[in-house]
């Protein structure tokens, strides 16, 4: 697809609000906060400084990139892009429970790192050979038997990728062998051209990546979470494997995206190449994305999959035809300001992706806490169920889960005539979508 180029007017407000939004959260970038490279953060912490902390948690990790290698040991990658695929065994040291904000990466101020307080690199050992990647992961593999692939987004240097993958991962307690895969972005806000190119650079490599993990005799389930700009990346790899071998494989069963930058229309062109037997899809979306907001207005003025409102038609009726979970984390508070990082920052969130969304469970409000006599009620849920359930829709987290439309019925006697026919019929096609 073809898109005409931004007019002048509209690239001076993009690079005006970019600006104001760099010199006034600093730490703040497009997709995480604390991802940009600020003053007062020592560069340098992929430096191995050999040991863990006292009560400190020790994360595994295999970190996989297309960057091109840095000459400073200490950075390894930079955002330039590299040759190829290089694989290497990261480990990192998290801080005890109590010496730090759950869902927060503690950088250090300076280094070496303070291990009792700081997020700190303990190991770094290159992966060289097939081989002896498919020995690691065999080492790895937990009981479940689960890998989790994780893909950053815009704006993320090498080290902000590990270290905030390993947070997730740490947060979730999920049982899964860890996979970050890192593409070559700059880490600047004035970059986000070359930055989505680069994800297009990269399809081919992490289809590669996933395949092989597929194939690991030791592996039974894979999931793929992806965040912002790096959703397009992993859906278009997984498009491609499908093209290729007529089907993604099996083993990927779960795909998170987490509030995707994806232009819904061509979403729906990628979800018809899946086939008959897609991977489950989960989506966390945020009407008040402030970075989606400005991705819509320089992109068309196209909807961003990560903005929609899943109640709303055509997108509650395409939704539940796909069998697409969707999470409603609009009404959810965190330290990020711009509302785009909600999943990695809430530990409602993460503990849901562990206990729950890697094994492909169902999701309803009564998995998270809100009560079991309300558990449905939210999904796909219209202005009329909303104001019969006002304490549901006004939760933190509003479910859009069709695997659990078989509660409607007792529900709907909890809600009485009011609901009238709010939860409606299932939509025809995929393939209409809002603008």
């Amino acid at each position: 697809m073809v898109c005409a180029e931004p007019d002048i007017g509209t690239r001076r407000e993009f690079l005006r609000y970019v600006g104001k939004v760099a010199r006034s959260l600093c730490v703040l970038s497009l997709v995480l906060p604390g991802l940009a490279t600020c003053a007062g953060r020592p560069i340098g912490v992929m430096e191995p400084v050999g040991k863990m902390g006292d009560g400190a948690t020790r994360v595994d990790l295999i970190a996989a990139t297309t960057r091109a290698p840095a000459a400073d040991k200490a950075i390894l990658f930079t955002g330039e892009r590299g040759s190829g695929l290089m694989l290497d065994a990261v480990t990192i040291s998290i801080p005890s429970d109590g010496k730090r904000e759950i869902g927060q990466v503690q950088w250090p101020k300076k280094l070496p790192p303070n291990l009792e307080k700081d997020f700190a690199t303990v190991a770094v050992e290159p992966i060289e050979t097939k081989q002896e990647g498919v020995k690691w992961l065999a080492g790895h593999v937990r009981k479940s038997r689960r890998v989790l692939v994780f893909v950053h987004g815009f704006n993320n240097l090498y080290e902000d990728a590990v270290y905030r993958f390993a947070q997730i991962v740490h947060d979730s307690k999920a049982d899964v062998v860890p996979v970050v895969f890192t593409w070559p972005s700059r880490g600047s806000v004035f970059d986000y051209a070359y930055d989505k190119e680069s994800t297009n650079y990269s399809r081919d490599a992490l289809e590669d990546l996933l395949t092989q993990i597929a194939r690991n005799p030791a592996v039974g389930e894979v999931t793929v979470m992806a965040h912002s700009m790096g959703t397009w990346l992993a859906v278009e790899s997984l498009r491609q494997m499908a093209i290729r071998n007529g089907r993604i494989d099996p083993k990927i069963s779960n795909v998170i995206l987490a509030a995707p930058d994806l232009d819904v229309d061509v979403f729906a062109q990628q979800y018809r190449s899946f086939g008959t037997k897609p991977p489950h899809f989960t989506l966390f979306v945020s009407r008040d994305d402030r970075a989606l907001t400005l991705s819509k207005r320089i992109s068309g003025n196209v909807e961003r999959l990560g903005r929609i409102d899943p109640a709303a038609e055509p997108y509650r009726s395409e939704l539940e035809k796909a069998g697409i979970t969707v999470l409603d984390l609009t009404k959810l508070k965190s330290g990020d300001k711009l509302n785009h990082g909600k999943f990695a920052e809430s530990p409602e969130v993460v503990r849901l992706i562990g206990d729950r969304l890697i094994a492909g469970q169902a999701v309803t409000e009564s998995n998270i806490g809100l009560g079991e006599s309300l558990g449905a009620v939210a999904i796909g849920a219209t202005s009329t169920v909303g104001q019969a359930a006002s304490s549901v829709i006004s939760a933190p987290i509003a479910i859009f889960d069709p695997r659990t439309r078989r509660n409607y019925g007792q529900q709907l006697l909890l809600l009485g005539d009011s609901a009238g026919n709010t939860v409606g019929a299932v939509g025809d096609s995929l393939g209409t979508t809002a603008k």
